[in-house]
């Protein structure tokens, strides 16, 4: 079972995903299938070897939107409790969950021994990102039992590092008075637009009359486009705004056979959960655009029968806006921050946002009802262009480089506050 899903997953990284032709060579499945065959013919070979086995071999494409994971609660996500950032030669423990040992501002040295300037050289492929206020070291630790940490008060203690399983995320909307001229307004997803479009609903009065507005998007998981459309009319000046005009770009779709009846299967899925009457349109009409180019390779879909979605007229809005990002910002948490930089009365301030959007569009492919591929089936012109978003990120107009101060402090909405205060160019 194990071998043929293997080579079904490299099938489809091979004519299937949007990147095929682009990291062509970059992969070694060849490597990976003896692998899997020497823990087979040991009898080493189980879900959990697989699935670590499969995620090694995808970090060969260096996407952060494809991955493998269990399908629904067979396999819960884990963690060892916490995580961390790197500042030189040190990681900084920036959130706790289950962890008890570990307090927020504790600092590992190292692990199992290794320091962590050892570490970072071993493990480059799976961090993947050069800069270390952007490296995720989520996987790493929970490659090691032990880790050597420095607390607080100094004392230095060596933790057996456990797994647990990953606290449920909690999206947060929310919308507050930072001081009589200045408004913040957070979102860690656009899961939900309706949640959205009533929390500006309550607060369009603020919105409207407060000169200054800051939007905080550094946690932004993503979700979908249209779910900030709301937000957009209060952050551009003039008319009639088109946004796939601002986005200045082209969207290649691979209609493959395969990608098409993944995609179309999905869609199905959530217009059976939705009722929505517009989105129900907009869903109906992208799976008829799919089915009409089955086969048919890369295609630039006609979306404009649902191009009213993605634009909108100008409103009164607040006179300054500014958008904090972090690289924990990807998806469309990307796409918000870049269409927001088309703003004259937008400052993007903060680190590059995470940059998932070369390839996009995801498709899902399931395994025995035991595992899933997620791997996207759109392409971004721009990667063609030179001008793509990996390891790049969307870039802010103000960078905020990060520190462990950051830890005790909200630099970032510090620096903000500094920066409306400072005169404002007239528009």
């Amino acid at each position: 079972m194990y071998l043929a899903i293997f080579d079904e997953i490299v099938d489809i990284l091979h004519h299937d995903y949007a990147g095929h032709i682009d990291k062509q060579g970059w992969d070694k499945p060849y490597i990976y299938r003896e692998r899997l065959i020497e823990l087979i013919d040991q009898g080493e070979c189980n879900e959990q070897t697989f699935l670590e086995l499969v995620q090694d071999y995808l970090l060969d494409f260096k996407d952060f939107h494809m991955g493998f994971r269990f399908q629904g609660d067979q396999g819960k996500t884990q963690d060892v409790g916490f995580t961390v950032r790197r500042y030189q030669e040190q990681l900084h423990v920036v959130s706790t969950s289950y962890e008890e040992k570990v307090a927020i501002g504790d600092i590992i040295h190292s692990l199992d021994g290794v320091p962590v300037k050892q570490l970072v050289g071993q493990h480059k492929r799976i961090l993947i990102e050069e800069n270390p206020e952007r490296e995720n070291w989520e996987s790493v630790l929970k490659k090691y039992r032990t880790a050597q940490i420095v607390k607080g008060s100094g004392e230095v203690i060596y933790l057996d590092l456990q797994l647990f399983d990953k606290k449920s995320f909690k999206p947060e909307y929310s919308f507050r008075n930072l001081d009589k001229e200045t408004n913040l307004l957070t979102c860690t997803d656009f899961m939900d637009p309706d949640a959205i479009a009533k929390l500006l609903r309550e607060n369009e009065h603020k919105i409207t009359t407060t000169p200054n507005l800051i939007i905080d998007v550094r946690l932004n998981r993503g979700g979908s486009d249209l779910a900030y459309m709301e937000i957009l009319p209060y952050l551009f000046n003039g008319g009639y705004i088109d946004v796939n005009s601002l986005a200045q770009e082209s969207i290649y779709t691979l209609c493959t056979e395969r990608n098409v009846d993944l995609r179309v299967q999905l869609l199905n899925e959530i217009l059976e959960q939705t009722d929505d009457t517009n989105l129900k349109h907009q869903i109906s009409h992208f799976i008829s655009e799919l089915k009409k180019h089955r086969g048919k390779g890369f295609v630039e879909l006609d979306l404009d029968e649902i191009g009213d979605s993605l634009s909108f007229y100008c409103k009164n809005g607040p006179q300054n806006v500014i958008i904090l990002t972090d690289v924990y910002c990807g998806s469309s948490g990307d796409a918000f921050v870049e269409t927001c930089k088309k703003s004259s009365k937008v400052t993007v301030m903060g680190r590059s946002t995470k940059g998932l959007n070369d390839y996009s569009n995801i498709a899902l492919k399931r395994f025995d009802n035991t595992f899933e591929l997620y791997y996207p089936t759109s392409k971004s012109s721009k990667v063609d262009d030179g001008k793509g978003m990996n390891l790049v990120g969307i870039e802010p107009h103000v960078y905020i480089p990060w520190t462990p101060e950051h830890i005790t402090k909200d630099i970032d909405l510090e620096e903000a506050l500094t920066h409306l205060k400072k005169p404002q160019p007239t528009t």
